[in-house]
């Protein structure tokens, strides 16, 4: 017996040894042909029950009630649950009822996932069930499953703890069809719009991820090193650099959905991996991208719900065209009263001051206007609102604005308190781009860790000329966290990045044994939950020598059952 392994886990496996005693594969290789889902038969069989009368369909055991020559249990496939009804003399039509008596009600448990041949039919009760002719065990399950109670539309014991869910994903979407129903929702957000972004003409491409220089970005990366080459490599934190080579090399319009890594903080809105979807296209500028960012959220909503209008929390967000619109300052005096468009760095940090927004000596003026911005006025813009015209300082790849002095062309869209998108004119000025790559250097030297790096082969592109060219990065997990009502990115990725977990400390036997406590019994002792002579506080010592032998049979172990004196010593 193995002290790492609870009661449950012991008798599992001890029961997957007796299956394979029977001469049964619990594992077996050759292909279950499945005909049917549980979704279809649901929808289906109510408007004609003429239907499904020989199907087979697989799926894992969530319930079961197990009578006499008749059972019933409740499997769930890849689209929902369905019951089954199963008749020992149908499913044993000769002599031998081993596959009933013994594998389906000793052997089998919730968990498990097995192959159903038969018809379906409705009960009594009114319940759509497959009536079983045919049964076969496709997968033996070893661990056993959080199970969610119900009763008087009260859950009980839901898988819910959020660590749990993530780090253990798998659970939770077999226990959890909500989350299940997110992913797809997700899936659906990106070909949604893919589909969009195709049937404008454009081309969806793919760049490096390991980078010998990181742009397009102001963001702190990740950094290997590659043997053969022997040089240091970075993973990507934009893909916009090399997106913008290709409308150089002639492309029209390009996009990609990037896996991008940032070296930074993490929070419900930050993971260090994430997806977004950039595009360029040329000939067009930052207005006409807002349009665009307009037209295809609001396509993504129709396709994902039917209506522009979607749920989140305690808010209905509508985004249905034209979308609010204000520029960097207006927005900074709309929520503060204060005019910053023509304040120098030291009155910025004044003002910041002013406002309790948190500063530091590595800000420049770029910054601290970004901190002012994000602290004052994006949490209060949940209506999908476009923030446009920033400060050259805050955009070193955007081009300067056509009318107003010491601004590009720039915008973000807001929506529920957070950006989900950013996009400019692109900078295509290769002198211009050189001096704003300089002074990203500068600020590399005053502290700054996002300051972008100068990225020569990219000038050289943009020498031979860049068309004028409007770009775009979409943050594809916010958007989802929308677009699913989820209050946490890690609630839109299936493995969400997690610090590792501590290895429990192995309480010592030490104590036990010199309370005269048998190294027999130690083990048994652990998977009842008592770790320490404190556990054994508030238990009747008759109750425990049940529990024991109790688990002495189940677990077959190979030592007398205990008796009332010896117990009472370890309470004395």
């Amino acid at each position: 017996m193995s002290l790492n392994l609870s009661e449950q886990e012991e008798i599992r496996r001890q029961s997957l040894k007796e299956i394979i005693k029977l001469g049964i594969d619990p594992y077996p290789a050759d292909t279950f042909e499945v005909n049917v889902t549980a979704k279809a038969i649901h929808e289906k069989y109510p408007e004609d029950n003429t239907l499904f009368q020989d199907i087979t369909i697989a799926g894992r055991i969530m319930s079961r009630r197990v009578m006499g020559a008749a059972s019933f249990v409740e499997i769930q496939d890849h689209t929902g649950r369905i019951q089954v009804y199963l008749k020992r003399d149908e499913i044993c039509p000769g002599e031998n009822k081993t596959l009933y008596n013994t594998l389906f009600k000793k052997l089998l448990d919730i968990g498990d996932i097995i192959g159903i041949g038969g018809y379906v039919f409705i009960t009594k009760m009114g319940e759509i069930t497959i009536h079983a002719r045919e049964l076969k065990l496709l997968s033996k399950s070893l661990r056993p499953l959080p199970i969610v109670k119900e009763k008087d539309d009260q859950v009980y014991d839901a898988f819910t703890d959020p660590e749990q869910r993530y780090r253990q994903r798998y659970l939770d979407l077999i226990v959890n069809p909500e989350v299940k129903r997110t992913f797809v929702k997700r899936s659906a957000l990106i070909r949604s719009m893919r589909t969009f972004l195709e049937e404008k003409g454009y081309l969806e491409v793919e760049t490096p991820i390991l980078q010998p220089l990181y742009g397009g970005a102001a963001a702190r990366p990740f950094k290997t090193h590659h043997n053969t080459l022997d040089m240091t490599l970075y993973l990507r934190i934009a893909n916009e650099l090399y997106l913008k080579r290709l409308i150089v090399g002639g492309y029209n319009g390009v996009f990609e959905f990037a896996k991008d890594f940032r070296n930074e903080g993490m929070s419900r809105f930050h993971n260090p991996e994430f997806t977004q979807m950039e595009l360029y296209v040329a000939y067009k500028d930052y207005s006409w991208m807002m349009d665009l960012v307009e037209e295809m959220v609001e396509r993504i909503a129709l396709d994902l719900h039917g209506s522009t209008e979607v749920k989140v929390r305690d808010h209905v967000i509508n985004f249905k065209r034209p979308w609010k619109r204000y520029t960097m300052y207006e927005s900074i005096k709309a929520y503060t009263n204060i005019d910053i468009s023509e304040m120098d760095e030291d009155e910025l940090r004044k003002t910041a001051d002013k406002l309790n927004v948190p500063t530091d000596p590595t800000m420049a003026k770029g910054k601290i206007i970004d901190e002012i911005f994000g602290e004052t006025v994006e949490p209060n813009l949940i209506q999908p609102t476009f923030i446009t015209d920033y400060p050259v300082e805050m955009s070193p790849l955007a081009k300067k604005h056509r009318d107003k002095k010491g601004l590009v062309e720039r915008f973000e869209a807001i929506c529920n308190g957070k950006e989900i998108c950013n996009a400019f004119s692109e900078l295509n000025d290769p002198l211009d781009q050189r001096k704003r790559f300089e002074e990203q250097l500068e600020l590399g030297k005053r502290g700054d860790k996002e300051s972008m790096v100068l990225d020569e082969d990219f000038l050289k592109a943009l020498e031979f000329g860049m068309p004028p060219t409007a770009g775009l990065g979409i943050g594809i997990d916010r958007l989802a966290m929308i677009m699913t009502d989820s209050p946490s990115i890690q609630d839109v990725l299936f493995f969400p990045q997690m610090r590792p977990l501590k290895a429990a400390e192995q309480p010592s036997d030490e104590e036990f044994l010199e309370k005269g406590i048998s190294e027999l019994w130690l083990g048994a002792i652990k998977k009842l939950g008592i770790k320490s002579l404190n556990d054994l506080q508030g238990i009747k010592p008759e109750k425990l020598r049940n529990d024991l032998n109790g688990l002495r049979k189940k677990l077959k172990l190979d030592v007398p059952a205990i008796q009332p004196e010896e117990i009472k010593k370890w309470f004395e």
